[in-house]
């Protein structure tokens, strides 16, 4: 609810400071004092852009301030919270406008952007001008309608949750087999060369080790005639060294107890003695184990081949470099393997989510399918009271694919003059026409569905009498449990107003000044006794105007 409302330097608007009543408030006034300004003033809290041209002074600012309670409302609670909001009972919207154009908002002192004043003032304020009656042919609205009759959020909500899930299922069975058609087209080629590698059935470092004992193989007997010699030398020849440093060890023992360092020349000649007899005993070693062997240098020759070939194929350099290919190989063919896994886990996870979808689908359409036989009656019977007796409604539900909504498709059709031929809302209907219509449509949802603060400019336009009258009985109830302020020329509807305000002109400094006061209930009767007898009402018309207020 829109508790206060201040405006400060707004095109002809010096400061006024303006509460209004939870109910029903009528803004009425003369033609051109200014009330349409203040639905402009408005529209600065509700996200409208701004420019320098709506400043009253050029060199002051101008600000618009609302005050609004939520009745700790979840959706505006919600909004709050995610956009990190100072939390209070009320909400404070403030829109300036500085001289060059330039404007800033805040939520509880808090800047936000336009965006975000935009989707926060959606939640609390509804704003209907006269021929501002797009919404009302838009399909979104109409199916809104119709849910909010039906009375169903729940299953409407539930639908939307297996519906989000059905498609994300999709989506990721449409992205597996994207993935199984790419793989399949290198199946044939990629399982060739993982083959080609298993076959080949490569070991850690295989490569290497060949050439290794490749050089060893082919280099035997010189490596014999080395070792052989070593060994011979060291052991076997007419002086073996082995021998002699044996004997020379010995030679120093008969002279050790005669020098402090001849111990340890001992020492050293032995363990000179034992690492030569080692080395002679390990040559032999080697020597005898090492044979020439064409065989085997053929076998390992192929080997290396295979080994080049592949290497070459690869463009690599080392086995281990292959044995990744290898395994990465592997890991692509068993991807394949698990997609197809996947995409049958994910066709029978879609399957059963439509059939799931499919049945609140359809018992979403039932639920409108109710209402529309009573929405036509009630909103007919409305029409004939704003002065369309002739007017008809037609809801057109028909089936559609499956959407965030349902599988409905939802349009409301419009006759004014009973002539059986039902065109859409945007070709037939007029501004005036729309303009009742809506009134009718959202007086008979109020009661289903949790509304904002309902402003009306001129929703009056082209009617009198009878018909600018029940507009004001509608429009009364709807007070009853929604706030409504509405700016009126007819007498009739500002009869049934709550609190009644007017709107004038002042000149103030030589300049002209709009004012808005809160009548009284005498001041009342003088101002719908001018509306309906002009400047100087007769005794007969003032009476008329208190019975207009009264009944």
């Amino acid at each position: 609810m829109l508790q206060k409302l201040f405006i400060r330097h707004y095109a002809i608007i010096d400061s006024i400071d303006i509460s209004f009543s939870e109910k029903l408030n009528i803004i009425t006034g003369e033609t051109g004092a200014g009330k349409s300004i203040l639905v402009g003033a408005m529209g600065l809290i509700l996200g409208e852009r701004a420019d320098s041209n709506v400043l009253f002074d050029s060199d002051s600012k101008c600000i618009v301030e609302g005050v609004f309670t939520t009745d700790k409302r979840k959706d505006i609670q919600k909004f709050i919270a995610e956009n990190d909001l100072d939390a209070a009972d009320e909400i404070i919207i403030r829109r300036e406008v500085s001289a060059n154009g330039k404007s800033r908002a805040f939520v509880n002192d808090t800047p936000v952007t336009l965006v975000q004043l935009k989707q926060l003032a959606s939640m609390l304020v509804d704003l209907h001008q006269q021929f501002d009656t797009l919404e009302l042919g838009d399909s979104d609205f109409q199916r809104d309608i119709i849910d909010a009759l039906a009375g169903h959020p729940e299953t409407l909500a539930g639908y939307q949750r297996i519906y989000a899930r059905y498609i994300q299922t999709e989506k990721q069975l449409s992205l597996a087999r994207q993935q199984q058609a790419s793989a399949q087209k290198e199946l044939d080629y990629n399982r060739f060369l993982f083959s080609e590698l298993e076959d080949a059935a490569l070991k850690e470092n295989e490569l290497e080790d060949i050439e290794a004992e490749l050089k060893i193989l082919n280099n035997a007997e010189l490596i014999k005639a080395s070792l052989g010699k070593v060994q011979f030398t060291l052991q076997e020849g007419d002086q073996p060294v082995v021998q002699q440093l044996k004997a020379l060890a010995n030679q120093l023992q008969s002279a050790e107890q005669y020098h402090a360092g001849i111990p340890a020349l001992i020492q050293r000649l032995q363990s000179a003695h034992i690492e030569l007899r080692d080395i002679a005993d390990e040559a032999e070693q080697i020597n005898e184990a090492l044979e020439f062997d064409a065989a085997r240098i053929q076998l390992l020759n192929e080997r290396l081949d295979t080994g080049y070939k592949l290497l070459k194929k690869h463009g690599v350099q080392t086995t281990a470099e292959l044995l990744s290919i290898k395994g990465n190989l592997e890991q692509q063919l068993t991807q394949i393997l698990h997609l197809d896994e996947a995409i049958s886990r994910l066709e029978k996870e879609a399957a059963a989510q439509l059939k799931e979808v499919t049945a609140l689908a359809a018992t979403l359409t039932a639920g409108r399918a109710k209402q529309i036989a009573p929405l036509e009656k009630k909103t007919e019977k409305l029409l004939a009271q704003v002065g369309m007796p002739n007017a008809r409604l037609k809801v057109s539900l028909s089936a559609s694919a499956l959407g965030p909504y349902g599988a409905d498709s939802i349009e409301f059709l419009f006759d004014a003059n009973k002539s059986n031929r039902f065109e859409s809302l945007k070709k037939v209907a007029s501004g005036g026409e729309l303009s009742r219509l809506m009134l009718c449509i959202k007086s008979l949802v109020a009661a289903s569905v949790e509304l904002p603060t309902l402003i009306f400019d001129e929703i009056d336009s082209g009617i009198s009498g009878e018909a600018a009258k029940q507009v004001g009985i509608i429009m009364k109830a709807l007070g009853r449990s929604h706030q409504v302020i509405a700016i009126t020329h007819q007498p009739q509807i500002a009869a049934k107003a709550d609190m009644h305000f007017f709107v004038y002109k002042q000149e103030r400094n030589g300049k002209i000044h709009t004012q808005i006061r809160q009548l009284n209930d005498e001041e009342r009767v003088d101002a719908i006794a001018r509306m309906l007898g002009g400047e100087k009402p007769t005794p007969v018309v003032m009476n008329n105007a208190r019975e207009m207020i009264t009944t």
